[in-house]
C-alpha cells in the first residue's frame, strides 16, 4: 500500500509565534468567554484575599460572595454568545413552506390558506384575482367583509367544523359564489402540526342562471309562442275542413302558417341566444375584435333588406382598426340587431347612418362608440327606459307585423353588459333614433 504523502505548511514567524503562545496557554482549549471568566475570577479571588487578610471583610462573607461570584459566571456561556445566535438560522413561520404554498397554488379553484387568527399564509392566483384586497399576512376579515364569511371564519377558529358559506357579488356583475372553510392541519418545519384554516371559493353562478334560464324560457316561450301557435292550429284546421278544396284558399293560408313557423324560429333562436349570453355574462371576452369589418360584415349582409325597404345605408368608419376585447359571434348579432331595427323601423326616413368614433366614457377611459341612427317617426319619450325589457314593444302590432320577437334590444343589452359597454338610446318623436353602443378600448 502506497503510504498517504505528508503535507507541509509554510506559515510566517510572526503567525508561527502566535500559534506557539496559544498552544502553550493553560487556557488554550477553553472558549473565550471561559477563559475571560476564568481570568476574572483570579482576580476577585485575589481581591477578597486582601480584604479578609486586612481584616475589612470577614471570612464567611467573603466565600459567599466569591460562590456567587463564580456562580455567576459559570452561566452556560452558549446561551448568551452572540456568535452563536449568528450562527442559527431565523426560525420560520411553521407552516409558509414551498410545498404548501405549491399545494395551493396549484388548485384548480381560488384558494386562502389561514392560520388560526385569520392572517394570510398563502393564497393562489385565482383567489387573488377574485380578492384584489386580499394580502399575505394580513387579516382576510378586512378583505372579506361579507358577515357570513366573517361568522363562520370565527366559528371554524374557535373548533367548529368545516362551514359552506354562500353570498353573492354585486360588482361589477352580479355573481353567485360559496366559499368552504376547512379546518386542517399543515406541517411545520420542525415536524409538528399547526392549525390552519383552508377557505376555497366557488362559483355558483352558471348553475344559479341556468335555473333561471330554465324558468324564464318556460314562462316566456309559453307566452310568444302561444299565438302563432293558435294561427297555425286554426289554418290547420280550416285547410283540414272547408277549405280542404280551395286553391287559393289554400295557397295563401300555407303562406301565413309558414311565416308564423319562422317567427316561432326567431323567437326560439332568440330566446336561445339570450340565454347563452346570460350564462355567460360573468366572464368577459379577450379575443380581439377589429370593429370596422364586422360592422361592413353586417352592412353587407342586410343590403338585400335595405333595398326591399328602400333605405339607404350611410356609413362613417375610421382608417384606423378599432380593436375591442370582445367574442365576434356575439357582437355580429348586437349589430344586426341594432341596424335591421333602423332599417325596420325608420324604414320612411329613407336612410340609416352607422358611425364609429373614438371618445371618452364617463370618467375619462377611452372608448369605442358604434352609432347606428334612424330618421323614421323616432320613440315617444315614456318608453325609452324599458325598450331593452324582455318581450317589451312600443307598439306590439308593429312589431309582429316587422317579424320582431320582442328581444332584439334585450339581447343588445345583456351583450354589452357581458363586454363590459354601456347602451346610450336617444330620440325625440318625428327626429328618428340613435342607439349608441360604447365598448372600452383596451390596454396597448
Amino acid at each position: 500500500m502506497t503510504p498517504a504523502p505528508e503535507r507541509f505548511e509554510i506559515r510566517s514567524d510572526a503567525a508561527a509565534g502566535a500559534a506557539a503562545t496559544e498552544a502553550a496557554s493553560p487556557f488554550a482549549a477553553w472558549p473565550d468567554r471561559l477563559r475571560h471568566a476564568a481570568l476574572v475570577l483570579l482576580v476577585v479571588a485575589m481581591v477578597l484575599a486582601m480584604l479578609t487578610i486586612s481584616g475589612n471583610l470577614a471570612l464567611a462573607h467573603a466565600a459567599i460572595a466569591f460562590c456567587c461570584i463564580v456562580a455567576a459566571a459559570l452561566v452556560p456561556w452558549r446561551l448568551h454568545d452572540p456568535a452563536a445566535s449568528r450562527d442559527e438560522p431565523a426560525r420560520p413561520d411553521p407552516v409558509e413552506q414551498p410545498a404548501v404554498g405549491a399545494v395551493i397554488a396549484g388548485m384548480s379553484e381560488p384558494a386562502v390558506l389561514l392560520d388560526r387568527a385569520g392572517r394570510v399564509i398563502h393564497l393562489n392566483a385565482l383567489a387573488a384575482q377574485l380578492a384584489p384586497a386580499l394580502r399575505h399576512k394580513e387579516l382576510a376579515q378586512f378583505a372579506l367583509r361579507t358577515p357570513e364569511i366573517v361568522a363562520a371564519l370565527r366559528e371554524v377558529a374557535a373548533g367548529a367544523t368545516a362551514r359552506r358559506v354562500p353570498f353573492v357579488e354585486h360588482a361589477p356583475v352580479e355573481r353567485w359564489m360559496e366559499v368552504a372553510i376547512t379546518p386542517v392541519e399543515a406541517p411545520t418545519t420542525f415536524g409538528g402540526r399547526d392549525f390552519c384554516m383552508l377557505m376555497t371559493f366557488h362559483d355558483r353562478t352558471p348553475l344559479r342562471r341556468a335555473e333561471e334560464m330554465r324558468a324564464d324560457f318556460v314562462a316566456n316561450a309559453s307566452h310568444e309562442l302561444r299565438t302563432p301557435l293558435a294561427a297555425l292550429s286554426g289554418f290547420i284546421d280550416t285547410l283540414q275542413g272547408p277549405a280542404r278544396d280551395d286553391a287559393p284558399a289554400r295557397e295563401r293560408f300555407l303562406g301565413i302558417m309558414h311565416a308564423q313557423a319562422s317567427r316561432m324560429a326567431r323567437l326560439i333562436d332568440d330566446l336561445l341566444s339570450l340565454s347563452r349570453v346570460e350564462l355567460s355574462a360573468h366572464v368577459r371576452p379577450d379575443a380581439r375584435i377589429d370593429l370596422i369589418p364586422l360592422l361592413r360584415q353586417v352592412i353587407d349582409g342586410l343590403e338585400p333588406l335595405a333595398r326591399e325597404r328602400a333605405v339607404a345605408i350611410e356609413t362613417e368608419l375610421p382608417a384606423e382598426p378599432a380593436i375591442i376585447a370582445g367574442d365576434r359571434e356575439e357582437l355580429l348579432r348586437l349589430f344586426e340587431n341594432l341596424v335591421e331595427n333602423g332599417l325596420k323601423y325608420g324604414a320612411s326616413g329613407g336612410r340609416v347612418a352607422v358611425s364609429l368614433t373614438q371618445d371618452a366614457g364617463p370618467e375619462g377611459a377611452p372608448e369605442w362608440q358604434a352609432r347606428v341612427r334612424d330618421f323614421g317617426p323616432g320613440i315617444p319619450p315614456e318608453h325609452l327606459p324599458r325598450l331593452t325589457e324582455r318581450f317589451y314593444r312600443v307598439n306590439a302590432g308593429d312589431s309582429r307585423a316587422q317579424g320582431g320577437t320582442g328581444l332584439g334590444l334585450a339581447l343588445v343589452k345583456h351583450i354589452l353588459n357581458r363586454h363590459r359597454g354601456r347602451l346610450l338610446i336617444e330620440s325625440k318623436p318625428g327626429a328618428g333614433a340613435t342607439f349608441t353602443a360604447a365598448f372600452p378600448r383596451p390596454p396597448a
